[in-house]
C-alpha cells in the first residue's frame, strides 16, 4: 500500500525580511560631522543638521557622555530608522525631524535650554 502524499503549503514566502520602517520621520541617511553634529536625511526627503554638542558635553550628559570621544561619535549608524551608536545609544528620529522642521536654518540643537 502506498502512502498518500499530502500537499504542504510553502510558508517560506510568508517570512518577512527584517522590518523596514516607512514612517516619513525615519532617518534614511546619517553622516557624522565635526563638533558632534550629524547630517540627517529622512525618508520624506527632509535634510538637516543635528547639533549634539551641548548634550554630549553637558555635566548631565548621562549615557551620551560615551560619545565625547570624536571617534566614538563617528561610529553612528542607522537602526530601525534612528541614528544609533554602540551601547544601544540612539536619538529619537521623530523628535529631531520635528526640531529640524521648526528651524529656519534646518539645524537643531539637542540639549539646549
Amino acid at each position: 500500500m502506498c502512502a498518500e502524499s499530502t500537499a504542504v503549503e510553502d510558508r517560506s514566502s510568508f517570512v518577512n525580511p527584517r522590518p523596514s520602517p516607512r514612517s516619513p520621520w525615519r532617518v534614511a541617511k546619517v553622516l557624522p560631522l565635526p563638533d558632534y553634529r550629524l547630517k540627517v536625511t529622512f525618508l520624506d526627503g527632509l535634510e538637516g543638521v543635528v547639533d549634539m554638542s551641548l548634550l554630549i558635553q553637558s555635566p548631565n550628559a548621562g549615557v551620551f557622555a560615551a560619545l565625547a570621544d570624536p571617534a566614538a561619535f563617528a561610529i553612528v549608524r542607522i537602526e530601525m530608522g534612528a541614528p544609533t551608536w554602540p551601547g544601544e545609544l540612539d536619538i529619537a528620529p521623530d523628535a529631531i525631524h520635528d526640531a529640524i522642521l521648526q528651524s529656519d536654518e534646518r539645524c537643531c540643537r539637542l540639549g539646549a535650554k
